[in-house]
């Protein structure tokens, strides 16, 4: 779930809760569009944590330095 996802049931709670005065037998509205708001903001903080994660820092002039593979052969063989 991206940060689409996780706004879409944000505001499916809200609106659920807060916007309706739908009854339904058995299941209590307000608690549902609660409970969507709830997962949609911990789904929100997750992905952000974790996209912020994989961000490289740049370096002082912005450009990501090259990676250099260098191999070590005992005896000089290639």
């Amino acid at each position: 779930m991206g940060i689409g996802g996780c706004i879409l049931l944000i505001a499916a709670g809200a609106i659920i809760t807060f916007a309706t005065d739908w009854h339904a037998k058995g299941v209590n509205m307000d608690l549902l569009g609660l409970i969507m708001m709830a997962v949609g903001a911990i789904g929100l903080a997750a992905y952000v944590s974790i996209f912020k994660r994989r961000r490289i820092p740049p370096t002082a002039d912005g450009d990501v330095p090259p990676v250099v593979e260098e191999r070590y052969y005992p005896g000089g063989r290639y």
